[in-house]
Parts: C-alpha cells; sequence; structure tokens
C-alpha cells in the first residue's frame, strides 16, 4: 500500500464517489489523525491551508467532524496512544496573534478616547478656513520680512 495526503475538499468528493473503503484513526504526537482508504491507497487527511497531517486534538472532535462528512463507522488504534503527549500540543503562534490583538484593542480603545476628549474640549476652536486665513497673513509677513 501507498500512503498518500488528501484534503477536506478531496475527501468529500471521494465520499460522494463512494470511493472509500474504510477510515481508520491513529494517535500522533499532539492530537489525533485520520487514515482514509480506498482501494490499495492510503490517504492521510490533511489540513487545507498548511497540507501538513491534520491533528485533532480531542477525539471527540474528530467524531464530531467524521460524523458531519457522512463517516460513521471507523476503527480507533490506541496501540500507540499516549495521553501525555496530547497534553503538550499547544499553538504559540495563535498565542502571539491574540497577544497582537489585545495590544490592537487596547491602543484603539486610547485613540477613540483621545479623540473624543479632543472633540468635547471646551476650548474655543479655529475653523480650518480661519487658521488658513492667520497663517497665510503670518507667511506674508515673513515674506515681507525678507525682502
Amino acid at each position: 500500500m501507498t500512503t498518500e495526503t488528501v484534503d477536506h475538499p478531496t475527501l468529500i468528493k471521494l465520499l460522494e464517489k463512494g470511493a472509500v473503503t474504510a477510515t481508520h484513526i491513529h494517535p500522533k504526537q499532539g492530537g489525533w489523525s485520520v487514515q482514509i482508504q480506498t482501494g490499495m491507497k492510503v490517504l492521510s487527511l490533511t489540513a487545507q491551508r498548511s497540507r501538513q497531517i491534520r491533528l485533532f486534538k480531542r477525539l471527540e472532535t474528530l467524531v464530531i467532524y467524521l460524523q458531519g462528512i457522512g463517516i460513521s463507522h471507523f476503527d480507533v488504534d490506541t496501540s500507540h496512544y499516549d495521553p501525555s503527549q496530547i497534553k503538550t500540543y499547544s499553538r504559540p503562534d495563535r498565542a502571539e496573534a491574540l497577544k497582537q490583538v489585545h495590544e490592537s484593542a487596547a491602543y484603539d480603545e486610547w485613540f477613540r478616547k483621545q479623540v473624543q476628549e479632543s472633540i468635547d474640549d471646551p476650548r474655543p476652536s479655529v475653523s480650518d478656513e480661519e487658521a488658513r486665513r492667520i497663517f497665510a497673513a503670518k507667511r506674508d509677513a515673513i515674506r515681507q520680512r525678507a525682502r
């Protein structure tokens, strides 16, 4: 048997054609993987974007996924299952992204507060037209002195 990969849309097409003969779930470091058998080929399910073997952190999530696409019968191989490996799965890239989102939200809140304080400022303000007139007069005065 050869081992290849399959992504979600392709798996759906294989299911629609009735080409899937068996489904196997295997533990991997960090989660559970799915292998789909079609004839003599064994296809490992991959994530659509990364093309890496798709890992499901929780077996329950994987079962819901499989049932959602129409696979209700599958084998689960737990011979190499180590629960301590499942707990080590982490997404440091997501943690950094969330940190940036929180920092951005805090900055946005600060900025909006500053703008609102400026709008609410009780001191008299000068219109854009008035400011342009004042500074044009100042520029003319400087040009007169420079001559």
